[in-house]
């Protein structure tokens, strides 16, 4: 017999094809190194060996007014604990936290030889000591403790460590990254802080904030070694696209110097700023090894004449040679004059994708908003839990010889701490803390102290419910929090950037470089660019200042179309045979205006309209789901609705319907946040899914209909508006085998269009529907001439309206909303059309003539 313990026992053996088991492993290998070491997280800007690293000297207590630590023992935290790696790739992480020459917002202060610009080593580790930063320690670790970020185990499961660091700032932006993973790269070039705090500001109050607006907030990189970027068109391409080329140049000046005295006095070139990542030393050997290979002329001597005040190399010229000639051989043969390569590639929820400088900010802002919610919401619980003590203490310090007196004739703790929570009526963490007061409580002083403590108490807990309860408030102290970390950390740019704007021509070209990046065909690797997700060209200004209307198909395709187009896929009076997909929806759009996408998950997501094509790319459109992350592409249906979004956001609301009835209104404010990457706005149960979401203007009441023929119409007052967290409220109870078919926010009282499977079709003045409540059965809207019919549309019914009827056997037929006759409750209408045996029909919708607000002609 053979042992099954053996390893190589045939039990043991599984049959594995060599190239699907190399396939596997890797994929397997390369997306280790691309999440777990090569890349950074796009939230807080850190890889994960970064990370344990800031998070080890958080637990050592390393802070800013602490002694440094021998940077040995840090090594030896992070490699027991969180990072089981080797030793020397761990103190090069390290390392380059600390050197002002690579970071351009250092996370941690050293004491000792952490190298030089020269390419020098850092000493050894057990020579260099360290400690946290004064910005890491308060903008990347101050809320560690507030429960604003999740932890995990580490690798052995003896200790947690956080996922990510809660960020107060875009540090991915601020400090630059670079990273080689499998397949991937990538090369992010550090930024300004207070422009970059600037540019926040200006997204969090408008998050459609064109590319070039935020250009003018972030002009560019600011490199730690300074030198000057030659033009705008890199930088334009690698805001708008995530890939670009920046070409940097260092600081150079033409002197006149006397080498000696009585000597003739001789032009030389003094270099002040190297581009970034160029090391001083192979620089300089580089341009000594031209000069004797004769490939530069006119240079007699180089001479580094760098300190600790800053960088100097003297390059001394023949008195025959050219000065300019001399530095335009240096900008073209030596690194004096390279080209950054970016590379905007970072983790978004655990995937790489490369980002725009837009898009990574507004990651942050997302993030930003999670931590600041998380954290006043632990803030909260304590301040609830504190108070709730305070409170119990005063009510017994209110009645102290009862309280004195049931102390000393209870015979234990236990049974005090019983007869404290009946008789006082305190929790039992009250009765706890009344128990474990001292007796100096019982003064006056400390008395007056409670009543101080729980008045302050009181307010705070108001102040956190008023910030978490109101958006608009968060976001409001979320830019609080920017502004401060500006005033105490914000320093002049570094790196000089050409302030004459971009031409017309540039612009035109790196827009294409975004249109070819949106519409190539090549494969791609994991990383995939995010503004290409959705398949959209680029936003040329001249399409973007033309209004035009946005049609949206049944089966979810959606096209923006001019007024003269539109003009002609307006509807007429008739039958239409074999339309595949008829239009449901016609909107008028302004210029730049901003769509919402609502998912059946319950997200919603913004995009500009004029990012939709003019005109017909393809005959049925978009499909919308494209506009979505790539987790809902795959689903077509998984738009509810795609509606424009005014331009006064503060006046209307939305309605949100799920399929098991539940209903909440909220505000069209709340949704002015929503992103690419998508903002809950309702909160859904495992079985239960978005079926509307449908918008609320001045109207008055919402009336929903079921497939049954049942409706039930509500007043404004029975759905309050809510927050995006809330799931809302049961307003309407299905019975088995029944569904919603509609929900129609209307006027008091005005009439409603009921329409059946079978035909049948009639106008019912709203009145007639008497007034419910949440949760009530409401009224038989629509009687049926036989079992089988149903209910298939509610809709409003527009006096000069088109109704359009679409059927199993795909046609479509406009009938005029004039022409259908108005009924009472108790009937079943009208047979409007006339059907097939075998016909029904799906779907009914109703098309109201719109016309474009007239500008007079002094405007």
């Amino acid at each position: 017999m053979t042992d099954p313990l053996d390893p190589l026992s045939p039990e043991r053996i599984i049959p594995t094809a060599l190239h699907q088991e190399m396939q596997r492993s890797y994929l397997e290998y390369a997306m280790s190194v691309i999440v777990g070491r090569a890349l950074p997280d796009a939230r807080d800007g850190l890889k994960p060996v970064q990370r344990r690293i800031l998070y080890a000297m958080h637990e050592l207590g390393l802070t800013p007014d602490r002694p440094f630590r021998k940077c040995a023992r840090v090594v030896g935290d992070v490699l027991g604990k969180y990072h089981p790696h080797g030793d020397q790739a761990v103190y090069d992480a390290l390392v380059r936290l600390v050197q002002d020459f690579s970071c351009r917002y250092p996370l941690l202060a050293g004491h000792g030889n952490f190298g030089s610009i020269d390419n020098d080593p850092a000493a050894a580790m057990r020579y260099t000591e360290t400690r946290l930063a004064p910005i890491s320690h308060e903008a990347m670790l101050g809320e560690i403790g507030d429960e604003t970020v999740d932890f995990a185990a580490n690798f052995d499961n003896s200790q947690q460590e956080p996922t990510v660091l809660p960020a107060q700032l875009p540090f991915l932006v601020l400090n630059g990254c670079s990273g080689i993973a499998v397949g991937m790269a990538t090369n992010i070039p550090p930024h300004n802080l207070g422009e970059v705090i600037d540019g926040l500001i200006a997204l969090v109050d408008n998050p459609e904030l064109p590319d070039r607006d935020l250009m003018a907030l972030i002009p560019g990189p600011d490199f730690p070694t300074g030198g000057q970027i030659l033009d705008r068109q890199g930088i334009w391409e690698t805001y708008c696209t995530g890939r670009g080329s920046i070409p940097v140049r260092g600081i150079a000046r033409i002197e006149e110097i006397q080498p000696g005295k009585g000597r003739h006095r001789r032009p030389v070139i003094i270099v002040t700023e190297l581009p970034y990542q160029v090391s001083k030393a192979g620089w300089i050997e580089k341009v000594a090894d031209l000069v004797n290979q004769g490939k530069i002329e006119g240079i007699a001597d180089i001479r580094d004449e760098s300190d600790r005040e800053g960088m100097r190399v003297v390059i001394e010229l023949r008195r025959d040679s050219k000065p300019d000639a001399v530095l335009g051989q240096l900008y073209k043969r030596t690194p004096l004059q390279n080209n950054f390569g970016s590379i905007l590639l970072a983790l978004v929820d655990g995937q790489p994708r490369q980002l725009s400088l837009k898009q990574l900010l507004l990651h942050f802002l997302e993030f930003r908003e999670e931590t600041l919610t998380r954290r006043y919401r632990h803030q909260l619980e304590q301040t609830e839990q504190r108070l709730e003590i305070v409170a119990g203490l005063r009510r017994c310090l209110g009645r102290l010889d009862e309280l004195v007196e049931l102390l000393r004739n209870a015979p234990d703790g236990s049974t005090a701490r019983a007869q404290l929570q009946v008789r006082f009526d305190l929790s039992e963490r009250q009765a706890d803390s009344v128990l474990s007061m001292p007796l100096r409580r019982l003064t006056g002083l400390e008395q007056e102290n409670l009543r101080r403590e729980q008045a302050d108490l009181e307010t705070t807990q108001a102040r956190l419910q008023q910030l978490l309860g109101d958006r608009r408030e968060l976001l409001k102290a979320l830019k609080q929090d920017l502004r401060a970390l500006k005033k105490r950390y914000a320093s002049p740019r570094l790196t000089r950037i050409p302030s004459q704007e971009l031409s017309e021509v540039a612009i035109a070209s790196a827009q294409l470089s975004v249109f070819n990046a949106g519409t190539s065909s090549r494969p791609r690797a994991i990383a995939s660019s995010s503004d290409n997700e959705t398949g959209l060209g680029p936003l040329f200004d001249g399409e973007a200042d033309e209004p035009g209307v946005l049609l949206r198909s049944r089966d979810g395709y959606v096209q923006r179309l001019s007024d003269r187009a539109a003009a002609r896929q307006r509807p007429k009076v008739g039958v239409s045979d074999g339309v595949d997909d008829p239009t449901v929806a016609y909107d008028l759009l302004e210029a730049r205006q901003q769509l919402l996408l609502v998912s059946r998950d319950g997200r919603g997501f913004g995009i500009e309209a004029q990012r939709l094509p003019l005109g017909r790319r393809q005959p049925r459109g978009l499909p919308l789901a494209s506009l979505l992350p790539s987790d809902l592409q795959t689903d077509p249906q998984a738009v509810v609705t795609c509606l424009p979004l005014p331009s006064d956001l503060d006046r209307g609301s939305l309605i949100l319907l799920t399929e098991q009835g539940r209903a909440k209104r909220l505000p069209l404010s709340d949704c002015a946040g929503s992103t690419a990457r998508g903002l809950s706005l309702l909160k859904t149960k495992e079985d239960d899914q978005l079926y509307a979401a449908v918008p609320m203007g001045s109207e008055a009441e919402l009336v929903l209909g079921t497939s049954s023929g049942r409706l039930l119409r509500l007043p404004e007052t029975q759905l309050p508006l809510m927050g995006r967290p809330a799931q809302g409220p049961q307003v309407m109870r299905l019975r088995p085998q029944e569904t919603l078919v509609g929900c129609v926010p209307q006027a008091a009282g005005a009439d409603l269009l009921l329409i059946s499977a079978e035909g049948w079709a009639k106008r019912l003045p709203g009145h007639l529907l008497r007034l419910a409540q949440r949760g009530d059965l409401g009224n038989i809207g629509l009687r049926f001439q036989s079992k089988q019919d149903r209910l298939v549309a509610i809709t409003g019914a527009p006096a000069k309206g088109l109704l359009g009827l679409y059927t199993s056997h795909q046609r479509l037929i406009w009938i005029p909303v004039g022409q259908i006759s108005i009924w009472g409750i108790d009937s079943s209408g009208d047979r409007i059309t006339e059907l097939q045996p075998d016909e029904q029909v799906l779907s009914a919708q109703v098309w109201q003539p719109q016309s474009r607000p007239q500008t007079s002609s002094d405007e």
